[in-house]
């Protein structure tokens, strides 16, 4: 029988997240055509769930990982971590940087997210996603019912590239390491990895974006879901029907997750 104060919290909780990621209206066609397209992503985190279900091709990358981060009997914090980080120069970013963005949230979250590098507004201020593509950031968290603060928020690279630029490869290798040891500080069950570098660094591959997101994948203990970045939307506002999937994703696959630990 089919709960239907579940059914209308659901049908609300959609509504919500398509009003912060600025949708405004949606034809009922458009509806029917969504539910469908959308419940392909949903069987895809619920199946990644069961221990039983073979993994996927990028999946076989995830024990070089759980090597790469570091293991160790006594688990670290992320206090330990900041105070190696702080006054890092293992690359040429820390001439130029103003501060090092190191994270900031829950140290004990649920849900992680990993974005690519700092701006000009966190490098002034050392916190990750405060300028407009964080207030966007913000609003979705939020539209999936939870705060700023309940979640943990981080970056790859901790230092700005200059104007902006991608981070290079050797920027990259000399920064992930914090990254893995900051996941196995805070222990997340979710990890959301926002935009291309942070899933590809994350995932050890060179998969696309486009074809990395809607799927659910294993990560330093947690299940991991890619989608586009918050900057990526405020210059391409079109694709914000896709990250509404994927925090729809994030949200059943935090929800599956629970259940298993208090059925």
């Amino acid at each position: 029988m089919i709960d239907k104060n579940r059914l209308r919290q659901e049908i609300l909780d959609h509504l919500k997240l398509y009003q912060e990621l600025g949708v405004r209206w949606l034809s009922i066609g458009e509806t029917s055509k969504h539910k469908r397209e959308l419940q392909q992503p949903r069987e895809k985190a619920h199946a990644a769930s069961a221990p039983s279900q073979p993994r996927k091709p990028v999946q076989k990358t995830m024990a070089a990982i759980s090597v790469f981060g570091v293991a160790s009997s006594k688990r670290e914090s992320l206090e330990d971590i900041w105070a190696e980080v702080k006054d890092c120069r293992r690359c040429k970013l820390a001439a130029n940087r103003r501060n090092v963005v190191f994270g900031s949230g829950n140290p004990h979250a649920e849900l992680m997210f990993i974005g690519e590098a700092p701006g000009s507004e966190e490098d002034e201020q050392g916190q990750p996603f405060v300028g407009r593509a964080g207030q966007l950031l913000t609003r979705i968290i939020e539209a999936i019912g939870m705060k700023r603060a309940q979640v943990y928020i981080c970056n790859i690279i901790k230092c700005r590239p200059p104007g902006n630029r991608n981070p290079e490869p050797d920027e990259i290798s000399a920064c992930e390491p914090f990254v893995f040891r900051q996941i196995a500080a805070v222990r997340p069950k979710v990890i959301c990895a926002l935009g291309a570098i942070g899933a590809q660094t994350l995932l050890r591959t060179t998969e696309t974006i486009g074809r990395l997101r809607g799927q659910v994948f294993d990560c330093q203990g947690a299940k991991l879901i890619a989608t586009y970045h918050p900057a990526y939307l405020l210059r391409n506002p079109y694709e914000k029907r896709k990250v509404w999937e994927d925090m729809l994703l994030v949200k059943d696959c935090l929800r599956s997750l629970r259940a298993i630990k208090n059925p």
